[in-house]
């Protein structure tokens, strides 16, 4: 089926989602800026739970004038309830609510996670409620800027087939875009962009430190344009995009590299070892490594893998 038009509304009025009563739990970075565009869309928050001081602050910022309750009473105010807790106490949150008794029969359950699927939500589906799982695929900052970002944020979509249509509809309403992702795909579907996403942090926070250990004074203006480029290059051509000394078999450099780096940062030498040679296994795939430059290049990268050990 091929999903709405994430710029426009759904036509049919059945499939738009009523006016609801959204609650939150676990005023995170997520829970409240769904909340607060799902507000802008004409729903209506009413309860939100948070523990820590940021997660009160955050609630305060984001959800003015919306009570802050225990995550039982979340439930038994909102029709639409925002689980939005890490992965690992999602299992563990459901069935507690479902052995309180805190589930209502037709209660739209939603969580955020990207590993689950709706079957972790399946003790809520047997206590009545209609499971949802919308993955939205940003990252947060846990103020209102990340309203504005979703406006075309894509958001990964698990539901049962008879609430397809609802889950789109809602993402619509947040100004994201559905893209519909199998239960049985939901943990590779987050591998993918924890490794393009969560690793990128870490990749361009080492660059900037050892620029900064080079003599640069401003890294960031430095990596900005550069690292901005390598992005658009490589959605726009994948692999052909490849550039430097890895794609090009340049041995020489990179052992200058892996000697530089054991000098002045032993830690990211085996991060760098990993990606040259991730890179240089793509790079002969397609054709960009020459077959005859790719053995001395190997060779670098396994004495260095051997001395890391």
């Amino acid at each position: 089926m091929t999903p709405p038009n994430p710029r426009s509304e759904p036509t049919d009025p059945k499939d738009r989602p009523a006016r609801l009563t959204v609650g939150v739990v676990g005023a995170g970075r997520v829970g409240p800026a769904l909340a607060a565009s799902l507000q802008l869309a004409g729903h209506r928050p009413v309860a939100v739970s948070g523990v820590s001081d940021s997660s009160v602050r955050r609630a305060a910022t984001m959800l003015p004038d919306v009570p802050l309750v225990t995550p039982a009473e979340v439930l038994a105010r909102a029709d639409l309830v925002l689980l939005t807790v890490p992965d690992d106490v999602l299992p563990g949150l459901v069935e507690g609510f479902v052995e309180t008794g805190s589930i209502r029969p037709g209660q739209l359950l939603v969580h955020t996670s990207g590993r689950f699927g709706t079957k972790v939500l399946d003790p809520a589906l047997r206590a009545g409620a209609l499971p949802l799982a919308l993955h939205p695929a940003m990252t947060f900052t846990g103020t209102l800027v990340d309203v504005q970002r979703l406006a075309g944020c894509s958001f990964g979509v698990t539901a049962p087939e008879e609430l397809r249509l609802a889950a789109e509809a809602l993402v619509i309403e947040m100004g994201g875009e559905p893209e519909w992702i199998a239960e049985e795909n939901r943990a590779l579907y987050h591998a993918a962009l924890a490794l393009g996403a969560n690793h990128l942090v870490t990749l361009v926070a080492e660059a900037m430190e050892l620029l900064r250990d080079a003599g640069v004074a401003a890294p960031d203006r430095m990596l900005g344009p550069l690292l901005g480029a390598a992005l658009d290059n490589a959605l726009r051509s994948g692999d052909a995009a490849l550039t430097g000394p890895v794609a090009r078999g340049d041995a020489g450099t990179v052992a200058a590299h892996v000697s530089e780096l054991r000098k002045h940062a032993p830690q990211t030498v085996a991060g760098y070892l990993a990606m040259a040679r991730a890179t240089a296994d793509r790079a002969l795939a397609h054709g960009l490594l020459k077959p005859e430059l790719a053995e001395d290049l190997l060779g670098v990268l396994a004495t260095g893998s051997e001395e890391t050990r």
